[in-house]
């Protein structure tokens, strides 16, 4: 198994000289969640962004990235998780289980749903394993199909 961290406000910290949140390069914020839940799992940066600066030429980095792996949590944007998981869904082979998972909150600011959204999406990729692509956010894991972001209400519900 491996994590793929892409961004988005999962990973954003305040940068003080701009005054407003980032998206750093690198890992810390999954890093640092693994490391207090004594998990030892590979963590590969791969695009670094806020997802709704994605493009799909990013959609295509995933997929590459993703061929091949049995195991694959993607910690991703929640505005287009739904469009890139539905990218990958398409084109990728079954075989693979790829689990996206995000926050709608920074770690650096409130560490609580982030580690919940992530601890979920591991337990699927590693102990709950299944062929295909799978949302896991707001205590809800379920195909992305059926995953969907409630932009009202700032959550992601059971369609």
């Amino acid at each position: 198994m491996i994590i793929l961290n892409s961004g988005g406000t999962f990973n954003k910290v305040y940068d003080p000289i701009i005054g407003d949140l980032v998206v750093p390069k690198n890992n810390d914020a999954v890093e640092e969640i693994l490391k207090k839940v004594n998990l030892s799992i590979p963590v590969y940066g791969l695009i670094y962004k806020d997802s709704l600066e994605f493009t799909q030429k990013d959609r295509e980095k995933l997929l590459e990235a993703v061929k091949g792996k049995r195991s694959v949590v993607i910690v991703h944007g929640t505005d287009t998780m739904e469009e890139s998981a539905t990218f990958l869904a398409k084109n990728l082979p079954k075989e693979s289980c790829v689990v996206f998972t995000g926050s709608m909150y920074p770690y650096s600011i409130d560490p609580v749903q982030a580690s919940a959204n992530l601890m979920l999406a591991i337990s699927k990729a590693l102990y709950f394993w299944s062929e295909g692509v799978f949302i896991a956010m707001n205590g809800i894991v379920d195909s992305y199909e059926r995953v969907k972001k409630d932009r009202k209400r700032g959550i992601f519900v059971k369609s």
